[in-house]
């Protein structure tokens, strides 16, 4: 059986694995500004937003995991 430490190191893994997914496709399919620092929404760029949706629910289901694990563990107020 894992540890506590264990169990919330591999949901924060989780979290950034969502992370990383969610950002690699904004990367994909929104153009960057001549810097390529920030996204350039002067084009207007189309994208599925159900796929934008999939992968934000995917990052935020691990965040709200990580937060009620925290908020049970450390009796925070939520």
């Amino acid at each position: 059986m894992l540890s506590e430490k264990e169990m919330l190191e591999r949901e924060l893994e989780k979290l950034i694995e969502a992370r990383d997914s969610f950002l690699a496709y904004l990367d994909m399919h929104i153009p960057k500004d001549t810097k390529g620092l920030n996204f350039d929404f002067s084009t207007q760029p189309t994208i599925d937003a159900q796929s934008v949706y999939e992968h934000f629910y995917k990052l935020d289901y691990q965040a709200r995991k990580i937060r009620g694990f925290l908020v049970g563990k450390f009796g925070l107020k939520a």
